[in-house]
């Protein structure tokens, strides 16, 4: 860790805050607002964190690091190698074959004794860590922040959740959200698809207290590594060792039987009790909107050790863009070859971060065949996490970059027609709130490899489809089309909801199919209908395929709105993560934020962002 701190020093990459700075919601929203800067902005080191306690102030001496993941340059120098280089070996390993000479024969043998890094190597502990124990555990000794006003309360974000199954045959290290409760307890949020609570369940079948670590710190790659969509039973670790090139050293812990890495900061160690569950969060999520209180598994803490000078490692989820774009990033570059076993002619991908990753995806595929796209859409939600993908959309090999914004989103408007989407019904992310049940809901495929025969429509300006539309649904507020020019151009509509569905109201417009293709229905109170990229963000969130799309001859109705009872929502819908502006205010005054106003605008920090609704 303090090797890194010194190579983003020397590369202009972080910002050191010697201002004192409140673990509850001060730091967590400077780095919130660092991250939305252009490029990412900078990683921030907090050297003065403090907490207010019974009129008191309790500072802590252990520095925290934040954003250290948020740029594509940071990334560059994590890695140590480029992105490409790590894929290619990936691709080269996952399509091995037997050497057919003497020249690839060696070729063979040097990759194979390359792969001699992948397994993890027991070594000793470090003489110097400082050791508590039972009595002396204390989570409040270390600087875990609160993030949101909203949470349940503080929760390590950075956490290396290190597990393994019940005949230690199988290892793992995941990332969870963890809650602090007290001095020695922690919420463990692992969600039903994660190997950890497959784990759980053996143990808890056999009434035996399962041992968790968590790590924090150390090498960064180790906290990249437990993000990482590997199949199960496939250790972390190994894929850790595959990309530095050399081993993970691994120290046994005091007080369980596992091991973690021996260079990290931090670790925490203990048992869960699997006969007891508490109720953990609600929470500010990798969403944007806040997660519900929900019974998760507690692990007792019996052991926290740490370096003397140990870094508390964090990060921020919610509204994007954040810093795990770039994780995203680096999953999504180096895992294409691994998709490509399961799907051969997937050429590409891509997962915009305000598609939250699991909400939207695009791909680009050799189309050999008809339904060929939908294929692949089974395939891929068919594997492991990209089952929770809700909306795939599909293009010919020759679309454009999928990441030319505009130029993509033309070539699907051109090639989209409601004949050739599919809609389903599959698992969903267990952070999901628009859909009906809770990690089960509707998904949206939709082939867009060909040329559509959908008819251009008659255009009308803004205000004269306001106008006509109005007179037969009343409670639209505002529209915007985008992309006029298109096959099917996008027409985003705000509404005011009272009391009914805006799926039922939307019948009202099948009368107007001259004017219209693709419609969206967004709240008015929350949207700027002049801001695609938060635009984007609240659609793909709040839709599930099965209820909230209606079709007609030529028309493809969203619903996007918030959900309730009225759209038969029976399910808590969910706040947006925004800002406290009492603590903004407070940072302002410190003389810590720039551009505010600005970025607020740009990505909606708070609820107070001004909609523009008088240029409308």
């Amino acid at each position: 860790m303090r090797d890194f701190l010194k190579l983003l020093k020397e590369h202009d990459e972080l910002e050191v805050i010697d201002t004192p700075l409140e673990v509850d919601l001060e730091i967590a929203h400077l780095a919130y607002i660092e991250a939305k800067k252009p490029n990412g902005g900078k990683a921030l080191l907090f050297t003065q964190p403090i907490r207010k306690e019974h009129n008191q102030i309790k500072t802590f001496d252990m520095p925290v690091l934040m954003n250290a993941f948020g740029s594509f340059k940071r990334l560059e120098l994590l890695l140590k190698t480029p992105i490409e280089s790590l894929q290619q070996r990936m691709q080269a390993f996952l399509h091995f074959n037997a050497p057919k000479n003497f020249t690839e024969g060696l070729k063979v043998l040097k990759d194979l004794w390359d792969l001699r890094h992948i397994f993890p190597k027991k070594t000793t502990r470090p003489k110097d860590l400082i050791i508590k124990q039972d009595k002396e555990v204390n989570l409040l000794d270390l600087p875990i922040l609160k993030t949101w006003e909203k949470d349940g309360g503080a929760f390590i974000t950075m956490g290396q959740v290190y597990t393994q199954s019940l005949d230690h045959q199988k290892k793992n290290l995941g990332m969870y959200r963890l809650q602090v409760y007290d001095k020695n307890h922690l919420g463990l949020h692992w969600q039903i698809h994660k190997d950890s609570q497959l784990f759980f369940h053996e143990y808890a079948k056999a009434k035996v207290k399962m041992p968790v670590s968590i790590a924090i710190g150390g090498d960064l790659l180790y906290t990249w590594c437990a993000t990482a969509p590997l199949p199960y039973g496939v250790y972390e670790l190994m894929l850790y060792g595959f990309m530095r090139g050399k081993k993970a050293q691994v120290m046994p812990c005091l007080s369980n039987s596992l091991s973690v890495p021996r260079d990290c900061d931090i670790v925490i160690e203990g048992f869960v009790d699997c006969e007891k569950l508490e109720l953990e969060g609600p929470f500010g999520d990798h969403t944007g909107y806040y997660t519900p209180i929900e019974s998760y598994p507690v692990l007792e803490v019996k052991t926290i050790s740490y370096k003397k000078d140990s870094i508390y490692l964090a990060t921020v989820v919610g509204k994007p863009p954040l810093e795990d774009k770039y994780m995203g990033y680096l999953t999504e570059r180096l895992f294409l070859p691994l998709l490509q076993m399961n799907a051969p002619n997937l050429i590409d991908y891509y997962m915009p971060e305000n598609g939250v990753f699991h909400n939207l995806i695009l791909a680009k595929i050799h189309t050999r065949y008809n339904a060929h796209a939908k294929q692949v859409m089974h395939a891929f939600w068919g594997v492991g996490q990209m089952s929770f993908v809700k909306h795939a959309i599909f293009v010919n090999e020759d679309a454009p970059n999928l990441r030319d914004a505009n130029a993509i989103i033309e070539y699907i408007l051109e090639n989209f027609s409601k004949e050739k989407i599919l809609i389903s019904q599959g698992i969903c992310d267990a952070l999901d709130h628009a859909s009906p049940e809770y990690a089960m809901g509707g998904k949206l495929g939709i082939d867009a490899t060909s040329k559509s025969n959908t008819p251009h429509p008659t255009l009308l300006n803004d205000n004269a489809l306001l106008a006509l539309l109005q007179d037969k649904m009343p409670n639209i507020v505002l529209l915007k089309q985008y992309y006029p020019h298109t096959r099917n151009p996008i027409c985003v509509i705000s509404v005011e909801k009272k009391d009914k569905s805006v799926i039922e109201l939307a019948k009202n417009l099948l009368g107007f199919e001259e004017y219209l293709r693709i419609v969206i229905f967004v709240e008015h109170i929350s949207n700027d209908l002049n801001n695609p990229y938060m635009l984007l963000w609240r659609i793909v969130n709040n839709i599930d395929a099965q209820r909230d799309i209606l079709t007609s001859k030529h028309c493809f109705f969203i619903d996007a709105t918030n959900k309730g009872v009225m759209d038969k929502h029976f399910r808590e819908w969910p706040a947006e993560t925004n800002c406290s502006m009492e603590i903004i205010e407070n940072l302002k005054k410190k003389g810590l934020l720039k551009d505010f106003e600005t970025l607020n605008q740009k990505f909606h920090l708070t609820h107070s962002f001004s909609t523009h609704k008088e240029e409308l």
